[in-house]
């Protein structure tokens, strides 16, 4: 995703979808677009929701994914404080939905149903008919919302291998000739 967020808005948006101009008052849901400078904030809340860890946790893989896919990023803010979160990216073959974290002092009050449906209304405007939630198995409150919410357990294995980190620099690239050409 890149760019303004489809519809002509700011990016903001009540709980219930529509665009939202201003922060609201206490108790009034916005939705935005998260940046580099909500990262450190972004993963306070993944800490504070109790998000199960993983090795992409960190200032310098949130950073990557902001300046790699801008619009991804969704932040809920109550009374202008960061409270929720989740990605949405498409890859131009698929949606797909990571870390929603909503604070547990604000749960069942509608703000991971409105990060999902922003989230689900951004991929949709890019062409996208198809959306993944990645949810752990083990957590059965976040398998009963992603129910709720319409989303069906898919009977699929996920496989995954963690590359080895990398300084970011600059990389050498061997090139390989056979029979007088490059491959």
């Amino acid at each position: 995703m890149s760019g303004a967020p489809p519809g002509g808005h700011n990016g903001r948006v009540t709980a219930d979808g529509e665009p939202r101009a201003d922060d609201g008052g206490p108790g009034t849901v916005t939705i935005r677009t998260g940046t580099v400078a909500d990262v450190d904030e972004v993963l306070r809340v993944w800490a504070g929701a109790g998000a199960h860890p993983t090795t992409t946790d960190d200032a310098a893989s949130v950073t990557a994914l902001v300046g790699r896919d801008p619009d991804a990023l969704l932040l809920a803010e109550t009374g202008g404080r960061l409270v929720g979160t989740l990605i949405a990216t498409w890859d131009g073959w698929r949606g797909n939905m990571y870390r929603l974290a909503v604070l547990p002092e604000v749960r069942r009050r509608g703000i991971a149903t409105a990060l999902v449906s922003e989230g689900e209304r951004r991929l949709q405007a890019l062409g996208c008919r198809r959306v993944t939630a990645l949810v752990v198995d083990s957590d059965a409150h976040a398998a009963s919302f992603w129910t709720e919410v319409d989303y069906e357990r898919y009977p699929m294995k996920r496989y995954v291998h963690t590359l080895a980190v990398h300084t970011l620099g600059v990389h050498t690239l061997a090139v390989h000739t056979l029979g007088g050409g490059p491959w």
